[in-house]
C-alpha cells in the first residue's frame, strides 16, 4: 500500500514538472529575439495573404490566448504544425526521436553495466594496479571530447580495418518491413557499434566513479566484516552484499544523467551521422519551427522525467526504508 502512495506521488510529481515545462518553452520560445513570421512568410505576398498565413498558424492571437490553445491541443496529442515542412511535429520529430531513443538507452545500459561494475571491482582492488590504471583510463575517456574519441573510433575501426560502417544509421537503399525488422536487423546492429560505444565510454565514468566511491564507504561497513567472518566466499560478499548496498548513490545520478545523454545527442549524431533527434533541434531552434522544437525538448523533458520515476522505484525497492520516509 505505501509502495504505491509512493510511485503515484512520484507520478504526480512527473505530470506536474512536465506541465512546467511545457509552459516555459512556450514562452521561451516566443520572447527571444527573432520572429518566425519573416522567415516563413514571403515579403512579396500581399497583406491579406500574410493575415491568412498568420491565422493559419495561430499566431494572429494574443499570447495568452495562444498558450491556451496550445496546452488544450497537447492534451488531443496534437502538437502542432511544423513550420518548415508543414506537417505536424510530432509525425516530422517522431522517427527520429525513436532513432535517437534506440541509440542512447542501448548506450546507457552499456555505460551502466560499465560503471556499476568497473567500479565495484576498483573499489575491491583499491589500491592494485587495476585501480590505478582503470581510474586513469577512466578520466582519460571522461576528458576527452566525444567527437573527437568518435573520430577516433571511425579512423581506426572504419576507415584502417574496415571492420564497421563510416556512419548513418542502414546501408543506403536498404528497406525495412517494419520498427522490428529495422532495429533488429544485422545491418542496424553493424551501424549502431560505434556511435553506442563513444556515447557509453564516455558515459561511464561518472556512474563508475561513483560506485566506486561507495563502494568504498560499504566495505568499511561492520555487516560486511560479519559476513566474511562467515567463511562467505569473496564474490558472494561483492556481488550480493557490497554491491546492492552501494548502488543507491549511483541510480540517483544515472537517472540524471539518462536526461543529458538524450538531450546532448547532437554531437554523436553529427560525427556518425545519425538520423536522429539533436540535429533537428539545431535546425528548429535556429529556424524558429516553434511547434517542431516544442515537441523535441518535449519528448526529451518526458524521457527525462521517466528516466528519474525508474531511478526512484529502483531506489525504493533497494532501499525500502525510502518508502516510509
Amino acid at each position: 500500500m505505501r509502495s504505491m502512495k509512493y510511485i503515484l506521488k512520484r507520478i504526480l510529481q512527473m505530470i506536474l514538472t512536465l506541465f512546467i515545462l511545457v509552459t516555459i518553452l512556450f514562452f521561451l520560445f516566443r520572447v527571444v529575439p527573432g520572429d518566425p513570421v519573416s522567415m516563413y512568410i514571403d515579403s512579396g505576398l500581399d497583406k491579406e495573404s500574410q493575415e491568412l498565413l498568420l491565422k493559419q498558424y495561430g499566431l494572429d492571437k494574443p499570447l495568452l490566448e495562444q498558450y491556451i490553445i496550445y496546452i488544450k491541443s497537447m492534451l488531443r496529442g496534437d502538437f502542432g504544425n511544423s513550420f518548415q515542412y508543414g506537417k505536424p511535429a510530432i509525425t516530422v520529430i517522431g522517427e527520429r526521436f525513436w532513432n535517437t531513443l534506440v541509440l542512447m538507452i542501448t548506450s546507457l545500459a552499456i555505460s551502466l553495466c560499465i560503471g556499476v561494475f568497473g567500479g565495484a571491482l576498483l573499489a575491491w582492488k583499491r589500491g592494485t594496479k587495476i585501480d590505478t590504471v582503470g581510474t586513469i583510463l577512466v578520466l582519460a575517456v571522461r576528458c576527452a571530447p566525444v567527437f573527437w574519441t568518435g573520430m577516433l573510433f571511425l579512423s581506426i575501426f572504419a576507415f584502417k580495418l574496415k571492420l564497421l560502417p563510416l556512419g548513418g544509421m542502414n546501408t543506403p537503399g536498404t528497406n525495412f518491413v517494419s520498427l522490428y525488422d529495422k532495429f533488429f536487423s544485422a545491418d542496424f546492429l553493424k551501424h549502431l557499434i560505434l556511435p553506442a560505444l563513444t556515447a557509453s565510454l564516455y558515459s561511464a565514468a561518472t556512474p563508475l566513479l561513483v560506485m566506486r566511491s561507495s563502494m568504498l564507504e560499504v566495505v568499511k561497513e561492520d555487516f560486511i566484516e560479519l559476513v566474511r567472518a562467515k567463511g562467505v566466499k569473496e564474490k558472494k560478499i561483492l556481488y550480493k552484499h557490497a554491491m546492492r548496498n552501494a548502488l543507491l548513490p549511483v541510480i540517483t545520478v544515472f537517472a540524471v544523467q539518462a536526461g543529458f545523454a538524450i538531450g546532448g545527442s547532437v554531437l554523436i549524431e553529427t560525427v556518425f551521422r545519425w538520423p536522429g533527434m539533436g540535429r533537428e533541434i539545431v535546425l528548429a531552434v535556429s529556424a524558429r519551427d516553434y511547434p517542431l522544437a516544442q515537441t523535441a525538448f518535449f519528448l526529451i523533458g518526458t524521457m527525462t522525467a521517466l528516466f528519474n520515476l525508474i531511478a526512484d522505484v529502483l531506489y525504493a525497492y533497494l532501499d525500502p526504508r525510502v518508502v516510509i520516509n
